[in-house]
């Protein structure tokens, strides 16, 4: 297989993300509805923490396997299972910190200025926009998809570099299979991003989906590229829990925001159907034999 024709399965795999970003912008839906999508949307990234998971830690499994049976040492056991734990720790402790330093940015951006006990709350606003510029600016809700995205997108580029890989060696079809099954996952995968906006009824702009899906989706055709040069085991490790500590924080972050809502029938079933959709796409890569 060509480079140009490795890289438009990354390609494909990916772009399918742009699927479920629009439902971002839907605004006629009951907050019922709305309540059971965010619950989908957190049963998704569920299952998505656990395929992670088992993805990364393969290289220890079998380190330990080969220890087991005499044929390795207690060396690569040791690395890769440190590996395992530092990326887990950093891909949720680093956006525990960021998000707190954004929500400071942003306290300190309101009352940089004095207002007196009958200033207007319009006038509090206007200084709050024009101090609180990027990031550290957007409603809760928008960061939380950011950060979401920026889980999915390190879960993503480990994908890329299955896909580049599969196809390196010459396994045509399997790199095909593997992207079957990561679009359908990215298909599900875009409305997780957009979760936290329909719950809190935030209509994000064209650009700011697009933002998001390149977040989200552009890494699967990055990792490609690498993936048809080199991968290695230790790489896998790493992006794949960084990926699976930040989507762990994105869940806690929904989980409380469908609590807030109230109606935790929703929430069960919803995180159940999540969950179901997850390993019903899974079941694709599997039946190719992947």
């Amino acid at each position: 297989m060509s480079e140009t024709q490795t890289l438009l399965l990354g390609f494909i795999a990916g772009v399918t993300i742009l699927i479920g970003l629009p439902l971002g912008r839907v605004r006629s839906v009951k907050p019922g509805t709305r309540q059971f999508l965010n619950a989908i949307a957190i049963g998704i990234l569920i299952f998505l923490i656990w395929d992670v998971l088992v993805h990364a830690f393969e290289p220890v499994d079998n380190a330990l396997g080969k220890l087991h049976d005499g044929s390795g040492g207690i060396g690569p056991v040791a690395g890769y299972a440190a590996l395992f734990f530092l990326g887990i720790t950093v891909g949720l402790g680093s956006l525990v910190l960021y998000e707190g330093w954004l929500s400071s940015r942003a306290r300190a951006a309101t009352s940089s200025r004095n207002f007196g006990p009958g200033a207007m709350a319009a006038e509090e606003l206007a200084v709050s926009s024009s101090r609180a510029r990027g990031i550290s600016g957007w409603p809760a809700a928008r960061r939380l998809s950011l950060l979401i995205a920026v889980g999915i997108g390190l879960h993503n580029f480990g994908e890329g570099l299955a896909i580049g890989g599969s196809a390196a060696s010459g396994e045509i079809g399997l790199a095909t299979v593997l992207v079957i099954g990561f679009a359908l996952h990215n298909g599900t995968e875009g409305f997780g991003i957009v979760a936290p906006l329909a719950a809190e009824k935030d209509r994000p702009s064209w650009g700011f989906l697009l933002l998001m899906g390149l977040i989200g989706g552009g890494p699967t055709f990055v990792g490609t590229a690498v993936g048809r040069q080199f991968t290695s085991d230790a790489m896998s490790v790493i992006f794949l829990t960084l990926a699976a500590g930040s989507i762990l924080y994105v869940v806690i972050q929904l989980l409380g925001v469908a609590y807030k809502n109230g109606q935790k029938d929703l929430i069960y079933w919803g995180v159940l159907l999540g969950l179901s959709a997850g390993f019903v796409t899974d079941m694709v890569v599997t039946a190719g034999g992947a």
